[in-house]
Parts: C-alpha cells; structure tokens; sequence
C-alpha cells in the first residue's frame, strides 16, 4: 500500500510542479504593450498628447529614437500648447478606436522672426514639470496624469524625432505559482519516504516463515578474540555492505530535497499573493481643502526647487564673472538694479566686498500662485540647512510669458525675529491680491508710500500705529543713519556752509501680494531712500573726501553744487486683513546702493 501512495504523492507533485512552472513560462504571456506613433512630414516639435500616454494602465515608458540630440518635456497641455502658440507643430492623439494620429497645427500668431518656425530651444524652460536630454536615443519612465502632455524636440530649429514609441508594462505576475511549486515538492518529499518506508518494509518480510530450531547441544565457553583480531579487513567489507541501503535511500532523498529548494528560493516576489498589499494605506486629512473652481499652481514644489537652485547657480557665476547679462537671465526690477551697480562698483574698486543675497540650498516655503494666465508669480523662503547661523532668504520671482523664465523681483534676508504667516501649501497655491485690493488694512499700492512716510515723519506721521516694533526699529535705524551723516559734516567742519536733505518715497516697481490663510497678504515693495548734500555758501565746494563709491561712480572727486546718493530698499511685509487688530509686521529687507549723481 505504501508504494501505491507513493506513486499518487509522486503523480500530484508532478502535476503542481508543472502547473507552476507553466505560469511562469509558456502561459505568462507578453511583458508590455506597445504602441508605434508616426510623423509623416516632421516639424521642430512633437506634442504628444495626454491621452495617448494614458490609452493603457501602468508606467507609461517612451522611447526615442533619431540621430543627434534628442529631447523630452512634460507639463501641463495647456501651458505646452501657449508655448507652441506662436509655432507649427505635429499633435499626436487618439482616435475614437484607440488608435494615435497626427496632425500638424499652424501657429496662431506669427513667430517674431517672421520663419516658419520659432526657432526657439525648449531646453531649460521653467514650464516644464521635468525634462530629460540625450544623444541619439532617450527612454523616459513617466507616470503622467491627466491634463498632462509630452513634447518631443531637438533645438527648436531641426526637425524632432519620429521614432517614436510607447509602452505599458504589463501585469504579470503569477501568485499562485510559487504555491504551486512549493506544494509540488513537499508531495515530492512525502512520495519518497514512502517509497522508502515501503522498500523496508518489503525487506524485513522477505524469505517464508519457518518453525524455530530445537535445542542446541552443550558447547564449550568461547574465548572472545582480541580487537585486532576483530577488524580485519574481511570484515570491512561486510560493514561495507550492511550500509548500502542506507547510502541508496539518501542517495534518492537529498536530490529530491534540493529541487524542492531550488524551486522554493527560486520563485519572485510576483510568484506568491500579497496579502493585504493593495489595501490602501490610511493617509492624514488635509487641514487646507481647495476652493472650488481653484486653478491648479503655476509650479510644483519639485519644479518651485529646481528653479531656486537654477537662479542661485546662475547669479553666482554671475557675481564671479561680474556678468550684468547673465545676472539679468534671472534679476529684474530692485533686485537686478541693486546687482547692476554693485558689479559696476567691484569693477572700479579693487577689494571692494558686500553681502550679495542669493537664494539659500533649501527651499523651506514655496507659494506659488494659482493661475493660468501670465504674468505668474511665486513667492519662496530659502534656507541653508549646513548653516543654521545664515538668515533665510525670501524672495519672489514672476515669469512675464510662457517663453520666459522666472526672474526675481525682490530678495531679501528674512529678520530673526519676524514670524513667517501660515499660508497655504505648495500643492493647493493662492491667489494674488490686487494692487489696489480694498480687503487688506492697507492696499499694497499704499504700502511702500505709507511706510516712507512713517520713516520720515516717524511719530507724526498718520501711518505710525500701523506698523510692528520691527518696522519701528528698523525706520529709526534710517533715521539714525541721517542724524550721523550730518554730525559727520559737522564735526568735518562743513556744517555751516553746507546742508542735507533726505527723503524716502515708494519706487516706481509695481507691489507683488499673495494672498495667506488668515485672508491676509505677504506684500514685496520697494522704496528709494535719497540723501541730497548742498553747499550753503556760494564759494563752498563739496568734497568726497575718502568716499571711493561717490568718485568712482561719478568721476570726479567734488561737486560745486553737491550730490545725491541713492538707495533702495526692498521690503516685505504680512499684512492683516481689513478689521484686524494686528499690525502690518515687517518680515524681510534688503538696502543696497543705487547711483550717486553730482548736482548739475
């Protein structure tokens, strides 16, 4: 009975191994799905659109192929679509049936060159979500959603790739094969101990029974040999004997046992169930829910990063090289002016060293305006995380068009005692106050003026209870640098037939205010403070003295009717909503030196 089970374990075991191995071989099927897209008459750029991308489930995988530099963007169609407005391009997308066709769409507007095409290099655009480049072929892993496109290119100028292919991965895994295999083999191993029990058994049984021998005859005692006598080499060999069946039945058993582990270990993940591995993962609820109808951000915190470290990279080369059109790539407005002049001055005045803000290693706040028109703008909070002594840098930064990068408009240290507002996160974005919004305590068009004027008047001033005790210190630290230029003139001798004057007023650089959670605003101005020196007496000369900033700048080193020195000054400030109780609080500033102009 014993081998008839044998054979049944031997039979089943045979069955599953072969089940389980058939799922992983010849009833696997293919690994992926693919789907070939054409171009008959290229153009410089390819728009792939998002549902072509998403005809399949799974990773989307695209391949590229064509001789010379290949290309690939995405981001939003829509903002795909309003950077090819002014060029021809191929769009690829889906038939009805699932199948890809192109077309060629004619710019809406005429390029600016009056060509064909834009001539325009996609490469580097702060537009794009990610991008990758490559010699002769590219394969990109994507993971696109919807509202998503892809753009295909060289340089704007040599018509794109067309070997163009996309493929899903397929599901192929098999749960059930490593149970399969694994229950094989310990039939495997149970058919074997009995067929081994049964082999031992049919040998103990063996030869007919016979009736047991009579008594023996008296013999005489036997004198046991000595050991010696006992191993000799006849002997061996019977023990040799005697262990031969023993060696046989593990002579079957271990390989047995081997295949049982072989198959065991040799099976993937994608070979047994995964209990509970597509159970959803429970994930906390957001405290900040979308307004209806909100508009998606202009950048995601991973693009909002690679633009600050992209801007950071591009103004220290900058203020290596002192290279004012390299620097304008990503200044405008008060920042770009106060680096204009500070490059002119390090280019006259040798050793001349000053603190040039940059955007720090980390960004630690991103807010980005939610939109879908231009300009854009997005406001970030820097920090260096290897140096926790630097102040963070805030700054904000808008992009005019869909062809242009961002460039920053303000940027400034952030004060060790100023609390940044709770604002919305980078993922949700806000909303950008208008200029002459009535839903602030005071616009932002009034800002920079109101401040001025607090600066000069200081307490007689109507704005005074408007403004936090950092303004205040800081107002007075303006104040107190007037009050020290004129005992300075005075204690040179100069205060009686000389005079100065000084006035703060709001720069011509429009206010950039993003909305925060509590209804309130962050506001960026900008405000020039200007110091003007007159000779009182007629025969008098103002002198520059050891000012080697007024005489490099201006070329001479006295003045018969005397000077202005300017500076600016950007600012950021959190202001309340219209009927709080708080205070305007100033969050950031940054003075630098804008011109020195002698009195004509």
């Amino acid at each position: 009975m014993r081998f008839v089970w044998a054979v049944v374990a031997f039979v089943l075991a045979t069955v599953l191994i072969g089940a389980g191995i058939a799922q992983r071989t010849i009833f696997m099927g293919p690994t992926e799905q693919r789907m070939e897209l054409t171009v008959d008459q290229p153009t410089p750029y390819v728009l792939v659109d998002a549902d072509v991308l998403r005809a399949h489930t799974g990773l989307q995988t695209l391949l590229v192929r064509g001789k010379g530099d290949v290309f690939v963007a995405y981001a939003r169609t829509d903002d795909m679509k309003s950077w090819l407005s002014d060029t021809a391009y191929d769009h690829v997308s889906l038939t009805k049936s699932g199948k890809p066709k192109t077309a060629r769409v004619e710019a809406e507007q005429p390029p600016a060159d009056g060509g064909e095409t834009s001539g325009r290099s996609p490469v580097g655009s702060d537009l794009w979500l990610d991008s990758f480049a490559d010699k002769d072929s590219l394969v990109a892993n994507l993971q696109l959603t919807k509202g998503n496109s892809v753009l295909i290119a060289r340089d704007g100028v040599k018509p794109a790739p067309t070997d163009i292919l996309v493929s899903w991965a397929l599901d192929t895994r098999t749960p059930w094969a490593g149970p399969l295999m694994a229950a094989g083999g310990l039939l495997l191993a149970v058919g074997i101990v009995l067929y081994i029990l049964g082999i031992r058994h049919q040998r103990r049984g063996r030869g007919p029974r016979r009736k047991g021998p009579g008594p023996l005859p008296e013999t005489q005692p036997i004198t046991m040999p000595e050991r010696a006598e006992i191993d000799q080499p006849g002997d061996a060999g019977t023990a040799q004997r005697t262990m031969t069946p023993v060696r046989r039945r593990l002579a079957i058993a271990l390989p047995a046992l081997a295949l049982t582990g072989l198959l065991a270990t040799g099976c993937t993940a994608d070979s047994w169930p995964q209990f509970g591995g597509d159970a959803p993962s429970p994930t906390p609820s957001p405290s900040v829910v979308a307004p209806e109808n909100q508009k998606q951000p202009v950048v995601t915190d991973k693009q909002g990063q690679r633009i600050v470290a992209d801007v950071a990279s591009t103004l220290t080369k900058a203020d290596t090289d002192l290279d004012e059109k390299l620097a304008e790539t990503r200044l405008t407005g008060a920042a770009l002016d106060a680096r204009r002049l500070e490059y002119q001055l390090r280019g006259k005045i040798e050793g001349r060293e000053g603190a040039l803000v940059t955007p720090l290693g980390k960004v630690k706040i991103l807010l980005p305006e939610a939109t879908e028109g231009w300009p854009r703008t997005v406001l970030a909070l820097t920090v260096d995380e290897k140096d926790a002594k630097k102040p963070p840098v805030l700054l904000t930064m808008v992009q005019s068009d869909p062809w242009a990068n961002y460039r920053v408009t303000s940027m400034a240290d952030m004060l060790a005692k100023s609390t940044f507002p709770n604002v919305a996160p980078a993922w949700l974005g806000t909303t950008r106050v208008p200029a002459e919004s009535a839903f602030l305590s005071l616009p932002p068009s009034e800002l920079a003026g109101a401040f001025s004027d607090f600066v000069d008047a200081d307490d007689k001033s109507q704005y005074a209870g408007d403004f936090d005790e950092a303004s205040k210190e800081f107002a007075k630290s303006v104040r107190d640098s007037r009050a020290a230029l004129v005992k300075k003139a005075a204690d040179a001798g100069a205060g009686a037939t000389s005079s100065a004057a000084f006035k703060m007023a709001a720069s011509d650089n429009e206010p950039l205010s993003l909305a925060t959670l509590d209804s309130g605003a962050v506001v960026s101005v900008s405000v020039t403070d200007t110091q003007t020196i007159t000779p009182t007496n007629p025969d008098a000369v103002i002198r520059f003295g050891s000012d080697a900033t007024a005489v490099a700048l201006t070329g001479v080193s006295e003045s018969a009717k005397g000077y202005t020195t300017t500076y600016g000054i950007q600012l950021f400030f959190a202001v309340p909503a219209q009927g709080s109780n708080e205070q305007i609080r100033l969050l950031a500033y940054k003075q630098d030196l804008l011109s020195v102009q002698v009195i004509k």
